[in-house]
């Protein structure tokens, strides 16, 4: 179980394999982002996206399974998350695709105010089977500490 104190800066890890398919893509914008260039090939290929495509809090959502995934592998002594920073959909995900990740820990500290928890962020890319970026994100966790008596450093 990793806790506060395992968690390295730099730390780096690749994993997940998601297939996006084009039932889910059109499952998923019908409830929650009907578009028409997500639920029809004829609407799709009159924009940018040229054919249907992904809705971007879909592809976030592939991404979160793919974290979760792998945090039943990795299992983390983990608090939740107070939230994302400077999400970037950089490139459209279609049916077809194969979807991975790639984390990089660039910060951590520990809470003064709950000195039974740490803070960190990820920098997470999802790339495609061409290795394209597709998604970037910067994502907060929180995540226990394994003997919150050790003084907070300032």
């Amino acid at each position: 179980m990793i806790h506060f104190e395992d968690m390295e800066v730099g730390h780096k890890q690749s994993f997940g394999r998601y297939e996006v398919t084009r039932e889910e893509v059109v499952a998923f914008a019908s409830s929650f982002d009907p578009q028409p260039f997500h639920l029809s090939d004829e609407a799709a290929a009159q924009t940018y996206f040229g054919r249907l495509s992904a809705s971007g809090w879909h592809t976030c959502a592939m991404t979160m399974r793919m974290l979760v995934d792998n945090m039943s592998v990795v299992q983390q002594a983990g608090l939740g998350s107070p939230g994302i920073d400077n999400l970037r959909w950089v490139k459209p995900v279609y049916p077809g695709d194969v979807l991975r990740c790639e984390t990089e820990v660039v910060e951590k500290r520990r809470s003064k105010s709950r000195p039974e928890m740490g803070l960190f962020k990820t920098r997470c890319r999802v790339f495609n089977q061409d290795n394209e970026l597709v998604l970037e994100m910067l994502s907060n966790g929180l995540i226990r500490v394994r003997d919150p008596s050790a003084p907070v450093a300032d």
